[in-house]
């Protein structure tokens, strides 16, 4: 097997990673314990492929690193130390020096209440507060797991937002390459679905949230006539045949509609002002589709058209290097509808160099989650500066 490997790195926040691409999960494992020592990681966070077995692999991380908190979840692809991979793990670990991060399992979010969201929030604050009794507004930040089917993520903001506050929040939905069948988290040693993972992670090193997309909207209107919120299902658009009229407007051959096809012909919303993705993920036989986001009747939607995916994607990079004074290490969230884009205007080797440069580490999502919102085919990540002087906010 043709094994891409990336030995451990630490970056100047302390922050190590360790990335595989193509890798069964023995060969994972042998690798990372060799490049990690036990005594390094205060806290792991892990993104792997839906091919491993995750219970294996829960199990494996206990024994290599016992008494060190752990949380992750499968990918529909990897951000790692090579770009854009997949087939195997990324690894971050953060220090014993410089970060205190604090994790909990939001389980069963199908019926999560606002009181249940904000009770998970308000025992790690205060576990936080514990720690850094001196901390300052401004040194924490949030972080989001998801399993990406339980169409719930709306849910699972909406009820965190109110307790995190002034804590800027990014996040992903789990993958499974594709298949739609089974996404997985892993916290602390267990294997969950139906779950959200919340992490809070304080440091006084500065760093920024932020988030990059490439489209722009049309004068093309599409409004949700027949749905099932629900289940994330639109029956009818403009009153005609979903996936019908999603082709006409879009362009498209209505009998070819695929992942690439959607990525590239992407539908927005309008929210305060601003648009957000609203994402077909697949076309049913009866001719509704399935999207990634919530959606309801009365819905309007705007077809959009995709502007350079490569120079919006280095323009935001570049904004978070100036805004920070240089950057010295990212976590990214990823659609996977913008790899595929990538991949279907051959310039995933152009996307993979920004995230080199820019020391970009993460997975493709099933969604993203920014600030009070839950979104698709957009790319949201936290960036860690290198100056330890300037300070510590959210998005500038």
């Amino acid at each position: 097997m043709d094994t891409t490997r990336e030995p451990g790195r630490e970056f100047a926040c302390g922050i190590r990673t360790i990335t595989l691409s193509e890798a069964g999960l023995d060969e994972a494992m042998a690798v990372l314990t060799h490049d990690l020592p036990q005594a390094v990681p205060s806290f792991l966070l892990v993104f792997f492929t839906a091919r491993y077995d995750a219970a294996a692999l829960a199990d494996a991380l206990a024994k290599a690193y016992p008494g060190v908190p752990v949380a992750g979840c499968s990918t529909a692809g990897e951000l790692s130390a090579e770009g854009l991979t997949e087939g195997g793990l990324v690894v971050i670990a953060f220090p014993r020096r410089g970060f205190d991060v604090v994790s909990a399992l939001i389980p069963d979010v199908a019926r999560l209440s606002v009181e249940r969201g904000s009770e998970a929030v308000a025992r790690l604050r205060a576990e936080l507060a514990r720690r850094r009794p001196n901390a300052r507004p401004g040194q924490t930040f949030a972080l989001s797991l998801i399993d990406g089917l339980c169409m719930r993520e709306e849910a699972v903001v909406s009820s965190i937002d109110w307790a995190l506050g002034e804590i800027p929040l990014v996040g992903g939905s789990a993958g499974d390459d594709l298949a739609y069948r089974s996404t997985t988290l892993l916290h602390d040693g267990k294997v969950h679905s139906d779950a959200a993972v919340l992490i809070l992670v304080h440091t006084e090193l500065p760093f920024r949230v932020f988030k990059s997309d490439n489209f722009e909207p049309t004068a093309n209107k599409l409004v949700v006539t027949h749905s099932d919120p629900g289940q994330r299902t639109v029956y009818e658009l403009n009153a005609e045949i979903a996936a019908y009229e999603y082709a006409m407007v879009a362009g498209l051959d209505p009998g070819r509609l695929s992942p690439f096809g959607f990525a590239a012909h992407p539908m927005v919303v309008r929210v305060g002002g601003e648009y957000f993705c609203r994402s077909p993920r697949t076309t049913n036989p009866d001719g509704s589709l399935s999207f990634f986001c919530a959606i309801d009747d009365g819905v309007v939607l705007t077809v959009a058209k995709p502007v350079d995916l490569v120079e919006s994607l280095e323009v935001a990079l570049e904004r978070v290097d100036q805004d920070l004074g240089g950057v010295d290490w990212i976590l990214g969230f990823d659609c996977v509808l913008r790899r595929l884009d990538a991949q279907n205007r051959q310039v995933t080797h152009k996307i993979s160099d920004l995230y080199r440069r820019h020391n970009v580490f993460g997975f493709n999502t099933y969604g993203e989650q920014y600030r009070t919102m839950h979104l698709n085919q957009t790319f949201t990540g936290i960036a860690i500066g290198r100056a330890r002087a300037a300070p510590a906010t959210g998005e500038r």
